[in-house]
């Protein structure tokens, strides 16, 4: 009878311990999933999803006043956007940077961005009650960037993806972009730096964590 009792006892603390290992990990396994970056049969790459509640490192703004105008910019030929550059990173991610100085493989960087609120004065500012400044429009486009070394091997190990430079809604997918477009200009300037500004993000140029 009593060995009936313990037999007993101990089925029953396993399967609370069962349940309590897929209650626990079935929400860590749906993050996995949503923050991974997908690509599809012609290897374009998904739009993800979720990334506004990542971490926020940055918001670096480089208007069009402040750079000789849009027809300026344009007769450049240069790459520009004159708008704030939000970005977005997988904690997971953040964390290993912090740690070791460099991404691990599969890390994703989202940038968004958003048009400066309705300019008054000629360099793209307004006046609020804070004062002059540059203040968060519509949104207006998103690029993002994977880390994978064998994916994008001719690229210094990422692959850059815009879904579009323009106001929701994005691509559901986008194709590489070519080197020229985003990795050259990465590679010249901040290769050095795991190919991120790391420059403007305070949270990851200072490594402070949290």
């Amino acid at each position: 009878m009593t060995q009936r009792y313990s037999l007993a006892i101990i089925a029953g603390v396993g399967l609370v311990a069962i349940s309590s290992f897929f209650l626990n990990t079935r929400p860590v396994a749906a993050q996995t999933q949503r923050s991974t970056a997908v690509f599809d049969s012609d290897g374009k790459m998904k739009l993800p999803t979720g990334f506004r509640k990542w971490v926020f490192v940055g918001a670096p703004l480089t208007p069009n006043g402040l750079n000789g105008g849009t027809k300026a910019l344009e007769a450049s030929g240069r790459l520009y956007f004159p708008e704030y550059h939000h970005i977005y990173i997988e904690q997971k991610n953040v964390d290993a940077y912090l740690k070791t100085g460099s991404f691990p493989e599969g890390t994703v960087i989202i940038k968004e961005l958003t048009r400066v609120l309705n300019p008054t004065f000629p360099d793209g500012s307004r006046t609020e009650p804070s004062g002059r400044g540059f203040f968060n429009g519509e949104y207006n486009g998103i690029d993002a960037t994977v880390k994978d070394s064998k994916r994008f091997a001719q690229t210094n190990g990422w692959g850059f993806f815009t879904f579009g430079h323009h106001p929701l809604p994005y691509a559901a997918s986008a194709a590489e972009s070519p080197a020229n477009e985003c990795a050259g200009c990465h590679i010249q300037n901040v290769a050095k730096t795991d190919m991120t500004w790391i420059q403007f993000y305070p949270l990851l140029r200072d490594k402070k964590g949290y």
